[in-house]
């Protein structure tokens, strides 16, 4: 195929790279003449893609560090890491927000960017590590070194394709591959094209070790790539299993496709509420809809309790035996979060069996027959059972019971969203929440999964 024409849609054009060029150039020279000027021994430098050349058009988000030297206390270099972020927000007129990593950083909208500082120390290999954000240079570094002009636009070609089929992004609500990792894949294997190639053939457990250093044994996890900056971290440790497993079938698809143009961009699809409605409809199951607002926490906060909630959902329901067939969980990250289970069952019947011991423990057997009664007992299998009467047979009821103070517990909530879940649920139809759009589009991907994969 050829790509050129894709590369003209995803490649940032020459006012783009000359504007963010110009931009990060400003906040280079602002700040590493004020740590000169106020004796601060720190520079700070440009990484990211956007100081390696492999950043999409309209993506080319700043990311400066201001590496600090290694005998500098820790304390002091998150004061003054703020310290030079602030001034700088400062200085350029814009509003510097607080975030969380390894230790503090700042963020802010300054012109059409939004820029990260992030405060690191000055490290020459991955032995010397203080904290996790320290590689980053060493990482803007070896891309610098090793990809050629030609492999960054394979590089961007990788990346696309990973954003469209829904595998790109290390962040907790994608799972799917950094795009630091998807650079050290275009080192590794070259093009775009052998990437795909060779990932179609991936087992569970795949090394990429571009500099032999023979680590890869001491890693578990689908992909281990061993960051070249250093020997003891994989860099595709936050890639998940079902991510990992649809990039190699996007691959697959991709090879075998006479549509191969198409995976470059958006999938084209014609959602239609009363079908999705209709489809709900014909599964001929039960649908719980839990509707709640969030708290003012940070994505990466929220994602990973959101989904700890919807497991935990899944699990409990399941245990008091409402089979659940799918979960999923949609937010718009700002004002509310649904949580969407679909059960294979509308309603129980008003008996179950209360297992009781294994016939083999005789004391045990006679406690359970002294409290229940001989004629309520019998034999199952090797068990001691007897029938008792459900005190819930629909789902919905069986929520309402758990979503209150004396039951909460019963479920594994994330941390900052139990009061909101208690003090705002509804269970609401899906008639009623699909008739927001993004929302919709959520629930055809819930019936459609992995449509983006395919072409």
């Amino acid at each position: 195929m050829d790509y050129q024409t894709v590369l003209d849609d995803i490649k940032p054009t020459v006012m783009e790279e000359s504007e963010v060029q110009k931009a990060s150039g400003m906040l280079l020279d602002y700040l590493n003449a004020l740590c000169r000027e106020e004796n601060i021994d720190a520079e700070a430098v440009l990484v990211g893609s956007v100081a390696k050349g492999t950043y999409l058009r309209g993506k080319s988000d700043i990311d400066i560090f201001m590496a600090f030297p290694l005998s500098l206390d820790v304390k002091v270099l998150k004061q003054k890491g703020l310290y030079l972020a602030h001034k700088c927000c400062s200085y350029f007129n814009s509003t510097p927000m607080h975030q969380f990593a390894s230790h503090p950083y700042v963020t802010s909208d300054i012109g059409k960017y939004n820029v990260d500082f992030v405060p690191c120390y000055r490290i020459d290999d991955g032995s010397q590590l203080k904290s996790a954000v320290d590689r980053s240079i060493l990482h803007t570094k070896y891309i610098q070194a090793n990809l050629n002009q030609e492999q960054r636009d394979e590089v961007l070609l990788l990346k696309r394709f990973m954003d469209m089929t829904g595998t790109y992004g290390s962040e907790f609500k994608v799972g799917g591959f950094a795009g630091y990792l998807c650079e050290l894949l275009i080192v590794e294997y070259g093009t775009f094209e052998n990437t795909l190639n060779e990932a179609s053939n991936w087992q569970y457990g795949h090394v990429i070790d571009l500099k032999d250093y023979g680590t890869a044994k001491q890693f578990k996890d689908p992909l281990i790539c061993i960051d070249p900056t250093d020997k003891n971290r994989n860099v595709g440790a936050a890639l998940r299993l079902d991510k990992f497993s649809q990039f190699i079938q996007s691959a697959r698809n991709y090879i075998k496709s006479k549509n191969k143009k198409d995976y470059f961009y958006p999938l084209s699809r014609d959602i239609s509420k009363e079908d999705i409605l209709n489809e709900f409809a014909s599964h001929e199951g039960s649908v719980l809809a839990i509707k709640f607002d969030i708290p003012d926490i940070p994505q990466d906060t929220l994602h990973p309790q959101l989904k700890k909630t919807t497991d935990s959902f899944k699990r409990v329901l399941n245990k008091n035996d409402f089979l659940v067939f799918q979960t999923g969980y949609w937010t718009d990250e700002e004002n509310i979060a649904v949580i969407l289970i679909e059960l294979a069952v509308s309603k129980l019947n008003k008996i179950k069996i209360h297992t009781g011991p294994r016939i083999f423990y005789k004391q045990a057997c006679h406690n359970f027959i002294e409290k229940f009664g001989l004629e309520n007992c019998y034999v199952l299998d090797d068990y001691m059972v007897l029938n008792v009467e459900r005190e819930f047979t629909e789902p919905d009821e069986f929520i309402k019971h758990i979503l209150t103070p004396k039951h909460i517990s019963l479920v594994k909530i994330g941390k900052n969203l139990t009061k909101k879940l208690l003090n705002t649920y509804e269970l609401l139809s899906l008639d009623e929440l699909a008739k927001n759009d993004d929302f919709l589009v959520f629930l055809d991907d819930f019936l459609n999964p992995n449509q983006h994969i395919k072409r």
